[in-house]
């Protein structure tokens, strides 16, 4: 686990380490130079740098960084300040840009000549080395502030900040590196950065002496007509070859029973009622299901009454582990979200941003703006685990919050989170702890769609190739 810092807790440690430790100001502009150029010694013996530096700290930072480089490395370094510096500098071909104009503090747009300058450095062939931040990257939010310059290199200083893995934080910051200066955190209400040893709990090696009565029974509900492939890419990620289960339902519906029929043979397949098209409640079915740990719903359902008071009825009846994803979300937005307050499960909801852009009534612009309040004060007012997925995902309880940042590209595709959903039933049948057990899984997850991208291309991975690549990505803790 790694902590996640926003703007005004790294102000508040910036101020501690000054005012209570007696660290200097000019010290910690020191070490903050020195920790950049020591990153750029790293990857360059040499070459011809370009330092941008503004007024404020990062571009203190900056000249540091220029001194050290020229002085006692020896590379050939042209200081550019941005506020009264000639635009003919860029003239020049440089291999690598050091970026230090902006801080996490930015919070208007970027305007005028700053933005020149930005598009400036952009237009240069050289490799972008960032200070703390890409200047024109908001800090709490990763948005792009009218411009902001595309790093190859982020060297965070002391702490990760929110806006390196947040919207579009994540592309512009490229590679990010923490380098610690000696600045001490002492507020322990940050987000945290899921890591191995978080996922690795769920998999550690078993005993011999087991059967697989000892690993739980999951279930997964879903298809209609309309969608009959997305509960068996659900359920090919459920069967306990992938997540570890021990033993794994299927329930669909009636008139579509016989084509489901041996496509997944390692699970129990159930039918439930339906009108010919979707699922509608069935009492008696669902009562069978009860003894399952966790059940994974949604999928493919359609988000009709039939789906809305399935879900209701599980709420109220089930005691195990409720995943709700995709239509189940979306009947819940259709229908009233205040179900979720009379439960006697525990339950996780899987939104993207537009499906959690529907259960909050409000735009993605403004969840954007504010997605970490916003998925906090969600999952605490409803009692909730809340997953909103994105290329960087927020998981949070109402209390506790974790970013998952593995994953790629290539699991932009239909299916990767119907994948998800039946990965996660698995998992959480076999784990008392609902929180550990769905950073886990969105932990692995993101790992499988990196190797199944890393095998093939990001254009042409397949949520079923994901599938392919769970066991890669278990082994690879």
């Amino acid at each position: 686990m790694e902590r996640i810092l926003t703007v005004a807790q790294m102000r508040q440690a910036d101020e501690f380490t000054i005012e209570k430790l007696g660290v200097s100001k000019e010290e910690l502009v020191l070490r903050a130079g020195t920790a950049v150029a020591d990153q750029i010694k790293k990857r360059f013996f040499g070459g011809r740098v370009l330092v941008c530096v503004g007024k404020g700290n990062n571009g203190q930072d900056g000249l540091v960084v220029a001194d050290i480089l020229s002085k006692i490395h020896g590379y050939s370094v042209t200081v550019f300040n941005v506020e009264n510096g000639l635009l003919q500098v860029f003239d020049k071909q440089y291999d690598i840009v050091v970026d230090c104009i902006f801080g996490t503090g930015l919070n208007k747009e970027v305007q005028g000549k700053y933005k020149t300058i930005i598009e400036k450095i952009n237009a240069l062939k050289a490799f972008v080395v960032s200070c703390d931040i890409a200047s024109g990257i908001n800090g709490d939010n990763g948005k792009v502030m009218g411009v902001a310059v595309k790093a190859n290199l982020t060297i965070a200083i002391q702490e990760y900040k929110l806006g390196h893995f947040l919207g579009d934080g994540i592309d512009y910051s490229g590679e990010v590196v923490c380098s610690d200066i000696g600045i001490s955190v002492w507020d322990e209400n940050f987000v945290k950065r899921i890591d191995n040893r978080d996922a690795l709990k769920l998999f550690e090696p078993r005993n011999r002496n087991v059967h697989k009565g000892c690993f739980g029974k999951s279930c997964v509900i879903g298809g209609s007509l309309y969608y009959t492939g997305s509960v068996l890419i659900s359920m090919n990620a459920l069967c306990s070859l992938k997540s570890g289960v021990g033993y794994s339902y299927l329930t669909v519906p009636s008139s579509l029973f016989n084509a489901y029929v041996g496509k997944v043979p390692e699970c129990i397949l159930t039918p439930i009622s339906d009108d010919g098209k979707s699922i509608i409640l069935d009492t008696e079915t669902l009562d069978k299901m009860l003894d399952c740990q966790s059940i994974a719903i949604g999928m493919g359902m359609t988000d009709g009454q039939g789906t809305y008071q399935t879900i209701k009825y599980l709420l109220k009846n089930y005691k195990g582990k409720l995943i709700i994803d995709a239509d189940g979300l979306n009947a819940l937005s259709k229908y009233g979200k205040e179900i979720l307050k009379n439960k006697s499960c525990k339950v996780v909801l899987l939104p993207h941003v537009g499906e959690f852009s529907r259960l909050v009534q409000l735009d993605k612009r403004q969840i954007s703006n504010d997605l970490i309040k916003l998925a906090v004060d969600f999952a605490k007012e409803y009692e909730v685990v809340l997953v909103v997925k994105s290329a960087v995902s927020v998981i949070t309880d109402g209390n506790e919050i974790y970013l998952n940042t593995t994953g790629c590209s290539a699991m932009a595709k239909g299916g990767s989170g119907d994948l998800l959903s039946g990965f996660m039933a698995g998992l959480l049948a076999r784990t008392d702890d609902l929180l550990e057990g769905v950073t886990a899984t969105s932990y692995v997850f993101g790992i499988a769609g990196e190797l199944a991208q890393k095998q093939d291309c990001e254009f042409t991975v397949t949520a079923s190739e994901i599938i392919t690549q769970l066991p890669n990505a278990i082994k690879s803790l």
